[in-house]
C-alpha cells in the first residue's frame, strides 16, 4: 500500500506516490485536467495500490481561504466519491516555489521545469506530509 501525492491546479494535476514504508515521495507524472482525469487516477492508484491520498491545499499566505479552496474541496469530494479512499489536505504554501528552486538549482531549462513543476510540487506536498507522519510517531508519550 502507498500513500499519493496530489498537486491539483486550474490545468494539470501533479502525482507523486509514496514507497511502500512510507518514507520517500516519487514523482510519478503530470495529468492534463481533463474528462478522463479521474480515469487516469483511478489505474495510477490500482498501479500502485494507493491506500490514501492528500492534496495540496491552495491556503493564501496570510492562512485564509482563497478561491482555489473551494474548488479544491469540490475535487476532494469528487476523489473521495470516486475511489472511497481518505483524502488529506496539505497546507501547500510554498510548495510550487521550493519545487521551483530546486529545479533552479539543478540548472533545468525552462522548457524541461514547466513540464515538471507540478509533480515536484506534489513530490514535495506527500513529503511533507510523510514527514509529520513519522516525526508524530516518534514523539515520546
Amino acid at each position: 500500500m502507498r500513500i499519493m501525492g496530489l498537486d491539483f491546479g486550474s490545468k494539470t494535476i501533479g502525482v507523486a506516490v509514496s514507497d511502500a514504508l512510507f518514507w520517500t515521495a516519487q514523482g510519478v507524472k503530470t495529468i492534463r485536467r481533463s474528462n478522463e482525469e479521474i480515469e487516469e487516477l483511478r489505474k495510477l492508484i490500482q498501479e500502485y495500490e494507493v491506500a490514501e491520498i492528500v492534496i495540496g491545499y491552495p491556503k493564501n499566505m496570510n492562512g485564509t481561504l482563497g478561491p482555489r479552496c473551494a474548488l479544491t474541496d469540490e475535487f476532494v469530494e469528487r476523489l473521495r466519491a470516486e475511489f472511497g479512499l481518505p483524502v488529506e489536505l496539505w497546507d501547500e504554501r510554498l510548495s510550487t516555489v521550493a519545487a521551483q528552486r530546486t529545479l533552479l538549482e539543478a540548472d533545468m531549462s525552462r522548457s524541461k521545469r514547466k513540464q515538471v513543476i507540478d509533480k515536484m510540487a506534489a513530490v514535495f506536498i506527500l513529503q511533507g506530509y510523510l514527514d509529520r507522519r513519522h516525526a508524530k510517531r516518534n514523539i515520546p508519550d
